[in-house]
């Protein structure tokens, strides 16, 4: 019984202190990401889809013009800018930004926007994220790829 206390003291000790430190790391790197700051670069662009300042945002990401999205988007960022009413439910919730391909933002920054797909039986692929400094991101492959909209 004494040698079985004795192993679990050599055993358990040194992985108390292992986790802890594994811990400690984690708690590091999760600072240090979080004061890398979040937002780009740029002026607050307008609820319907930015500015001609907004595209001049070194940010790496691509980039779509208003007149080129589907008219269903056009449609939806009406009712984003008149706020509703919304045709689901889900609409203007909280969008996680699990992906990382947005800026990284406190929880809470984005909300999500259903743009209708003809001929899906669900609400389909395609949304539209907002900011809460109104810069407007669009998705047709359900998170996959994002591009910033622009006027």
């Amino acid at each position: 019984m004494l040698h079985r206390v004795k192993r679990i003291r050599e055993l358990f000790i040194p992985g108390v202190f292992g986790l802890l430190a594994l811990i400690a790391l984690v708690c590091v790197l999760a600072s240090c990401q979080s004061s890398s700051g979040g937002a780009a670069a740029g002026g607050s662009p307008a609820a319907t889809g930015g500015t001609a300042q907004d595209s001049n945002r070194n940010d790496g990401m691509s980039t779509v013009a208003v007149a080129q999205l589907p008219d269903q988007a056009r449609t939806t960022l009406a009712l984003i800018k008149s706020h509703g009413p919304f045709p689901y439910h889900q609409d203007g919730v909280v969008f996680q930004n699990r992906e990382r391909l947005l800026p990284r933002e406190s929880s809470g920054y984005y909300h999500e926007y259903t743009v209708k797909t003809p001929g899906s039986g669900d609400r389909g692929a395609r949304r539209i994220i907002k900011g809460r400094d109104g810069t407007l991101y669009y998705t047709s492959d359900h998170y996959d790829s994002f591009k910033r909209i622009v006027q």
